[in-house]
């Protein structure tokens, strides 16, 4: 556990907590506070994202990222959406679910899947699943990581 963690985790910051991970010179910039420094973790491994308000253009090799949740815990009814992209031969390289806190049972599932959201496929397994999916966001569609 880093410090940060440990500073967290421990209550010693209230209210809603917001952070970012940058050089120092980053929090002179911006005015920011500095709650932590060498956090480094011996096998650590950190993912950015960056936010746009628009897709990136269609490169060929591209992921989108999608998050739904199903109408009610029932046998089959995760099996059903996934069976849009299976289907199509679209691969998922990630299925996270998460607790939607407002009923037992009930999930949001977080998928990686390959391929652009205005690929052909994509979109027509992406229709299909926000018909079935009592809850559906689509988060973006960008170039896979190399």
């Amino acid at each position: 556990m880093s410090l940060g963690e440990k500073i967290i985790s421990h209550g010693k910051v209230k209210g809603p907590v917001f952070a970012a991970i940058g050089p120092l010179s980053m929090a002179r910039l911006y005015g920011l506070s500095v709650i932590a420094k060498k956090i480094n973790a011996k096998d650590n491994q950190t993912r950015f994202v960056v936010l746009s308000r628009t897709d990136h253009k269609r490169t060929g090799d591209d992921k989108t990222s999608i998050v739904f949740s199903i109408a009610k815990d029932r046998p089959g009814g995760l099996y059903g959406i996934l069976f849009e992209f299976a289907n199509r031969g679209i691969n998922l390289s990630k299925i996270e679910s998460r607790p939607s806190k407002k009923a037992l049972g009930d999930y949001y599932f977080f998928v990686d899947l390959k391929g652009h959201r205005d690929d052909r496929i994509v979109k027509d397994a992406l229709a299909n699943v926000k018909k079935r999916a009592a809850f559906f966001k689509f988060l973006g569609s960008y170039p896979r990581f190399k």
